[in-house]
């Protein structure tokens, strides 16, 4: 009866079944499968609510869905309405005076960044997936992304949400101010829950000006415990222009040439540690070019890395000559979902704070060396925040993988660190919050998922069990 209520109340077309549902039957990574009741794919947040009143009156499960491109089981359906919110992929307005942009969920993160562009502003959230991600999920997970050092995660991007509640009523956070202190902050509650207190159908995000010149580098060293400061360093000469400070040890770089022969590596001879570097300047005394053809903020970062090479802090450094170049660095680092499970990869996502990651690093891999000798790592890492993506390539199966997984783990927690730093929870990080987290703190949770949620329609299973 639910399938044919939701064919009544949406029409025939926008309820998939059988075959139809294939798209929607696992995640990008193949890890996670499963069967849905039904594919649901709605126009409009008034047809978002008519879904869940419908659910929430059958108790029927309700999972929604974006571009699919999670790691951890968060779109994980069996016998669940998938809700896909693909249709609800309007740009509703871009003010580039207040520099905002009103967007639903089903918005394409690239499709904004192409319309914002055109104004001369960006909204600076990008990663390898951002030609599939869509809003809702970057949402829905407080992605963060290669850009966090300078601009934050999600949550510092957004001014207000719309969401509808498993009952089918709307929450009307549209705000588009920066202060507004009037309760507690439910925006910020929403953003990040993946879909377990309701289901995000529009936000208002913050724009910033389009960098009018990068300067972008790829370095070579053999310490990364030595890359903090060097990062500090290019910090105070550029005035905190540094968007990027990405880190690829020497494996990473080598499974990038063997998946992608015809590639150009920015070094003939390969380092232990490979550090991206990228600057962005929108003021006209660092983007106008000088004499000699290039932008200041260049000439400044190439006066900086050779004094660093002098000092011998640096074994190398290239920097990209035009657009061309600097698209091929940003390949390389952008491949790192490709590289990560180009085996069958335990992949993990923590973070620990910026002056610790050398030492969590060592620490991992003695970890992972008493546990499986056999077992490969391929690391990358937002160096700049303290996120790194700790891959494990092992034959062992079952629960040694997740033994190997919460050992990891562990060692992050040690040091001050989290289990997850971006990923999101999902399936796959659900037990280490059972392990992990402040017990008070997952009772307010369920406390809050109850109230909102009382029938346990929304996500099921996914964040908190």
């Amino acid at each position: 009866m639910t399938v044919e209520a939701l064919c009544a109340a949406l029409g025939e077309a926008s309820v998939l079944t059988g075959e139809a549902m294939a798209p929607w039957c696992r995640d990008w990574t193949g890890n996670y499968a499963w069967a849905p009741l039904c594919v649901v794919r709605p126009r409009s947040r008034d047809e978002v609510a008519a879904v869940l009143r419908i659910a929430n009156e059958a108790g029927m499960p309700v999972v929604p869905v974006g571009g699919n491109t999670g790691l951890s089981g968060g779109t994980s359906g069996d016998a669940s309405i998938m809700l896909s919110l693909d249709r609800m992929n309007a740009i509703r307005e871009i003010r580039p005076e207040a520099r905002l942009a009103v967007v639903e969920a089903g918005v394409i993160l690239s499709t904004l960044h192409e319309a914002v562009e055109a104004q001369g502003l960006s909204f600076p959230m990008t990663f390898g997936a951002k030609g599939s991600c869509t809003m809702g999920g970057i949402l829905a997970t407080n992605a963060g992304g290669s850009n966090v050092l300078r601009y934050g995660n999600t949550r510092d991007l957004v001014l207000g949400v719309e969401a509808v509640l498993a009952d089918g009523r709307v929450v009307d956070l549209m705000s588009e101010l920066h202060k507004d202190n009037t309760g507690l902050n439910l925006r910020n509650l929403l953003i990040g829950s993946e879909g377990i207190l309701g289901v995000i159908t529009a936000a208002v995000v913050k724009l910033v000006p389009q960098p009018k010149a990068y300067a972008t580098a790829f370095l070579g060293m053999d310490d990364v415990g030595a890359a903090l400061g060097l990062l500090n360093r290019l910090q105070e000469v550029t005035g905190g222009q540094v968007e990027a400070f990405e880190f690829m040890p020497r494996r990473y770089v080598e499974e990038y040439a063997r998946l992608h022969p015809e590639a150009r590596l920015p070094f003939d001879d390969q380092y232990d540690v490979n550090i991206l570097v990228e600057l962005g300047a929108t003021a006209p005394r660092d983007v106008e070019a000088g004499p000699d053809g290039q932008p200041p903020i260049a000439g400044a970062l190439e006066e900086a890395l050779g004094e660093m090479l002098e000092r011998e802090e640096l074994t190398d450094a290239v920097v990209a000559q035009n657009e061309g170049q600097r698209r091929a660095f940003w390949a390389l680092r952008e491949a790192a979902a490709e590289v990560s499970t180009a085996r069958p990869a335990i992949i993990c996502d923590v973070a620990v704070p910026l002056d610790r990651v050398a030492e969590f690093l060592g620490r991992a891999d003695a970890r992972l060396a008493g546990m499986d000798r056999d077992a490969l790592t391929v690391v990358v890492a937002h160096l700049g925040d303290g996120n790194v993506h700790y891959a494990v390539w092992t034959e062992k199966t079952g629960e040694a993988r997740g033994e190997i997984m919460e050992a990891v783990e562990e060692e992050a927690l040690a040091l001050g660190g989290s289990f997850s730093a971006e990923h999101g929870i999902g399936l796959a990080k659900q037990p280490a919050m059972t392990r992990f987290k402040d017990p008070v703190a997952l009772e307010m949770m369920r406390a809050i998922k109850t109230a909102l949620d009382p029938k346990g329609i929304l996500n099921p299973g996914k964040v908190l069990g």
